[in-house]
Order: structure tokens, then C-alpha cells, then sequence
């Protein structure tokens, strides 16, 4: 069995025992355009959003995204944006008014919005063009030289080339479409992996200057650990690096569905914190007057509020945030039943509009209160500082941050949400100048569900679709949510459930790799156990991975569910 090494120049292919096909370098991938779509044809909703989103990525030209920072960007009219029509009786849609927007706020970054703009089109157009690709590769298998012109394509336009087992058999049976799928896919995510962890696209890992300068910057605020907890819905995968603009090497992130984190784990993780404060110092002495910082990031829909809302909590934004939290509180009240001392911690909470990525901040108070009623939204202060000067809006931001809070705000806490809210308004004018003032697809549009502990390479929205867990059984209401999702997106046309587990481990442990590859091993027998009638029909496939956590390298491939016959004897 060849396998993966995490210091490979490039990604090893994605399947258990064979031999790795065309490993002699790829070439650039180039992008096709997409025919118009049938808004007729029995393709799902989701489907045709991701579609038109990939298609508006390949319509943009070099020269609009370097000119991003000064281009005048008009929305979609509701002529040609999809609107998603369900068989319910009380449906509202929302449809935010069009208007013309000028240039950038004086405090938006261009220059980043196009960096991020360009990783994103690089990477998911990466997975976007697999099935574009496979069908025309499918429409050659009866050619006399299919074999040749199959691998050349997918070589040109995906970066790396095919399983030859399955492309040989295609002349005595039908295409394996459903095991070019997955591979196809796991293969974008490998690339993606090396990547991120080679070339850091983000520009933020540690010891970076972005990272060192925040990490200067929340101490100064009186934190001295960021813990955030996104729902693991894949409209949010971005929220640390895009919709927050935040080092991701500076957050502790652990996404659940729901926001729901572990109470437990959370606790166990405060404590091994102290405990390295109190050892070694880091990142301040522990007897240093700082707070460990607990975030929940729930989320809402502007366009569809009755549907598109957080899965978890039934699309009921009062109940996400209520929820939300009240996992706060429980957390800060386990750590201060659990240890003397005053130990304690501080609580955010924070909203994301999944349409716009423009965040709300319940702005706490400095006696810890939470009003769930009150709020500030950053499409609202992006509006009143506008026309100010970057200093003047700076100012207005501090004002309006301590005019919200529910109660007289601590200093450094209005100062990290005024910073938060500063950094936001990059996101709102990126999502105005490349998606018209919101998402096409609003709705689910992942790539692959992620199962595990790790994936520090995942921040791009609708990308994955996290179900942290050390078991299935403890996270099979995530998973579950994950499977329906998918469900509608990939089985619902004939195509496999793309699953990559991830299990990170202490390189420094003796024996911890080979227990993180077991531990990899047993959730993929009990997916496989969960899901047997998926698994059967090979409408779920799994890529089994490790990762040294204290290394900055990519992940390594060590297995995965596509396997091929070899040749035998008697």
C-alpha cells in the first residue's frame, strides 16, 4: 500500500492498496464555461445555485478581480437570481432591496478582499469543474482511444489523472461514475490540503505578522485565548478568515452543529490552557489579569429566514441564539462550580447572516449580562460610517459598540468587538463586489462532509460540512445532518457522499500516529455500519487521514473506501 506522506510535494492519490497514476506533475487547471441551464431539467435547486455561483466565478476576467478594490459592482435582479420554491404554506422570502453600490468603506481592505477572492475561486473551482469534467469524459468512453483521451483531460483540466482500473473497464461495463466522483474529489481536497499548509494562501499562520500582531491585540483587550464555535452548517466554514478577518492560527475553532459545543471538552481544553499559562508562561504568566474568551457563532437567513436558518434549531433565530447562549452560560458555570480561586471565563455572542456574512454582536456587559433582544449589526454600522473617514468611523464603530451593550461594557471588550465589527466591513463590500450583495447559493452547497478532529485548512464557505467527534455515536446527530444534507445534494443525482475523516495527533507521543490512524479506522467502520445501505450502493465514500498537529504540514492519506481488484491466479 502506497500512502500519502504529509511532507509530499504533492497529493498521493486518495485510495487504499494500488498504484499511484500519473505522478509525473500537473498542469494548470483551466476553467470551461458552463452552458446555459435548463431551469426545466430535474436537477436540484441546490445543484443549479452551485452552478450559477461557479458559473458567475468563471464569467469574472483577471482584470476585474486585480481591480476589485475599485469596481462598481450592480446585484443580480430577481430575474436571474434562483429562488428556492418549497411545497410549504406559509413560505417567506425576503428579497433585500437592489441598489447600486458605490465604492468601498473607507475602512474595507480591497487589497485583501482579492486576495481571498482569488484562493476562492482557485480552490472551489477545483472541485466545481469535477462534474463538468466526468461528463465529458463520460461521453468519450466508447471511444477507440478513451483511455488516452479520458486521462489527458482530466490531467489538463483537474490536475491530476484517473483511476486506470476503472477507465479499462468501461468498455465491458458502464463507467464507474460514482468511484471517479469520490476520487475526484478527494483528490481536490488533498491538493487543497497541501496547499494551504505550503503556501499559506491566508498569509495567517503562526508566527506570522498578522497572527502576531492579534494575538499583541487581544492580550491588550484582557483575553488571553479566543475559542470560537461556529455551527457546523458549511455556510460558515469561513467565518474565522473571511467574515471575521481572523489569524486562523490565533482562534481555538471547534465547529458543532447548532453552535452546540461539549460543555466537557470545552472545560478540559480551559484547563489544559491555564495549566500551560501556569507551566510555561504562554501566551502571559497565569497570575496576568487576562480571560479566556468563549465565542458562539450562531447564524440566521436575511432571504429566507423560515427555511434556510440554522437546520439545528429549525430555522428559529430566537431559538438559535437563546440556545447558543445558554451553552455559554453552562460552560462558565461548570468552570466555576469546578475550580476556586474565581476562575471564571468571558462570553460572546454573535450572529452571522449566512446571505450577506454581516455579523450581529450581543454586546455583553461588564457584569456578564447578555440582552438576547439587543444587538448591533455591522450592515447597520456600516451604513451610519459610510461618508465618515476611516478615523472618524473608527471613533463612530467605539461609540456604537458601547451605545448597544446590555449593561455597562468592559473596555476591552468594546475595543476586540469594535475590531470585529471594523473587520466585518471588509466582508460586507466583499460579498457586494463579488456576489452582487449576497449569496446565490443560500442555501447548502458543500463539497464533502468532514468528520473528525482537525481540518485547519477548511475556511471557505460551503466548502465542507463539519461533524466534529471522537466517536459516531456521540456525534451521530451531526453526522446525521450531514448525510441528509447531502442526501439532497449528491445521492439525489446519482452521486456518493464524499466523507474525509481527520483525526490530529502529537507528533511528539510516541504511538500517536498509529493510534489517530486506528481511531480513523473505527468511525469509518462505524460510518460504514450506520450508513450500510449508502455504503452498499457506493453513494458514501470515505478518505481516511492523520495529521501531525505539531507540525505545520498537511494532512497524510493513509486509506480510503475506493479499492481495486488485482489481478490473481487460480
Amino acid at each position: 500500500m502506497r500512502r500519502r506522506n504529509a511532507n509530499n510535494e504533492r497529493a498521493m492519490s486518495p485510495t487504499a492498496p494500488r498504484r499511484r497514476f500519473g505522478s509525473n506533475g500537473s498542469a494548470a487547471a483551466q476553467e470551461q464555461p458552463l452552458a446555459e441551464l435548463n431551469p426545466s431539467s430535474s436537477l436540484s435547486k441546490v445543484l443549479r445555485q452551485r452552478e450559477l455561483a461557479n458559473a458567475a466565478r468563471v464569467g469574472n476576467s483577471r482584470s476585474s478581480r486585480m481591480a476589485a478594490a475599485t469596481t462598481t459592482t450592480t446585484p443580480a435582479t430577481s430575474n436571474s437570481s434562483p429562488r428556492r420554491v418549497r411545497p410549504v404554506a406559509t413560505q417567506v422570502v425576503i428579497k433585500p432591496a437592489q441598489r447600486a453600490f458605490g465604492g468601498l468603506h473607507p475602512l474595507s481592505n480591497g487589497q485583501a478582499n482579492a486576495a481571498l477572492r482569488a484562493y476562492e475561486e482557485r480552490t472551489l473551482g477545483a472541485f466545481d469543474r469535477v462534474v463538468p469534467v466526468l461528463k465529458r469524459i463520460s461521453a468519450l468512453q466508447h471511444e477507440p482511444d478513451f483511455i488516452a483521451q479520458a486521462q489527458r483531460l482530466a490531467q489538463a483540466e483537474l490536475g491530476h489523472e484517473l483511476p486506470q482500473p476503472v477507465l479499462e473497464t468501461a468498455w465491458t461495463s458502464q463507467l464507474d461514475m460514482r468511484t471517479l466522483f469520490a476520487w475526484c474529489v478527494f483528490e481536490a481536497y488533498e491538493q487543497t490540503s497541501l496547499a494551504f499548509f505550503n503556501d499559506d494562501p491566508l498569509a495567517a499562520q503562526a508566527g506570522s505578522a498578522d497572527a502576531e500582531a492579534f494575538n499583541a491585540f487581544l492580550l491588550e483587550c484582557g483575553f488571553h485565548l479566543l475559542d470560537i464555535t461556529p455551527c457546523a452548517d458549511g455556510r460558515l466554514a469561513h467565518a474565522i478568515a473571511y467574515a471575521l478577518r481572523l489569524p486562523f492560527s490565533s482562534v481555538r475553532r471547534r465547529s458543532h452543529a447548532g453552535a452546540m459545543f461539549d460543555v466537557e471538552n470545552t472545560v478540559d481544553r480551559w484547563v489544559k490552557t491555564e495549566h500551560r499559562r501556569y507551566r510555561e508562561s504562554l501566551p502571559n504568566p497565569a497570575h496576568s489579569d487576562t480571560r479566556y474568551l468563549k465565542v458562539v457563532v450562531y447564524h440566521f437567513s436575511s432571504k429566507d429566514p423560515c427555511h434556510e436558518g440554522c437546520a439545528a434549531h429549525g430555522s428559529d433565530d430566537k431559538a438559535a441564539a437563546a440556545q447558543g447562549l445558554q451553552r455559554l452560560k453552562d460552560f462558565q458555570q461548570a468552570v466555576e462550580n469546578s475550580f476556586c480561586c474565581g476562575a471564571s471565563v468571558d462570553l460572546l455572542l454573535v450572529g452571522m447572516d449566512t446571505d450577506t456574512d454581516a455579523i450581529r454582536v450581543h454586546v455583553p456587559g461588564r457584569d456578564g449580562t447578555t440582552n438576547l433582544e439587543q444587538w448591533l449589526d455591522a450592515q447597520t454600522v456600516y451604513d451610519a460610517t459610510r461618508s465618515l473617514t476611516a478615523d472618524q468611523a473608527r471613533s463612530r464603530i467605539v461609540e456604537l459598540v458601547e451605545d448597544a451593550a446590555a449593561a455597562s461594557p468592559e473596555a476591552g471588550m468594546v475595543q476586540l468587538i469594535a475590531r470585529l465589527i471594523e473587520h466585518n466591513l471588509s466582508q460586507i463590500d466583499y460579498v457586494r463586489q463579488y456576489h452582487g450583495g449576497s449569496y446565490s447559493d443560500f442555501g447548502h452547497a458543500e463539497r464533502f462532509i468532514g468528520v473528525g478532529i482537525g481540518f485547519k485548512e477548511v475556511h471557505l464557505r460551503n466548502l465542507t460540512y463539519f461533524a466534529y467527534m471522537d466517536t459516531v455515536e456521540e456525534g451521530a446527530p451531526d453526522l446525521d445532518v450531514g448525510v441528509k444534507i447531502f442526501k439532497g445534494l449528491n445521492v439525489s443525482r446519482g452521486l456518493p457522499i464524499p466523507v474525509v475523516l481527520r483525526f490530529d495527533y502529537h507528533g511528539a507521543v510516541p504511538g500517536a500516529r498509529e493510534r489517530a490512524i486506528t481511531h480513523c479506522e473505527r468511525v469509518k467502520s462505524a460510518i460504514e455500519a450506520r450508513y450500510s445501505d449508502l455504503c452498499a450502493q457506493g453513494l458514501l465514500h470515505t478518505l481516511l487521514t492523520v495529521r501531525d498537529r505539531d507540525r505545520h504540514v498537511p494532512a497524510e492519506t493513509v486509506s480510503s473506501s475506493i479499492t481495486f481488484n488485482t489481478g490473481g491466479g487460480h
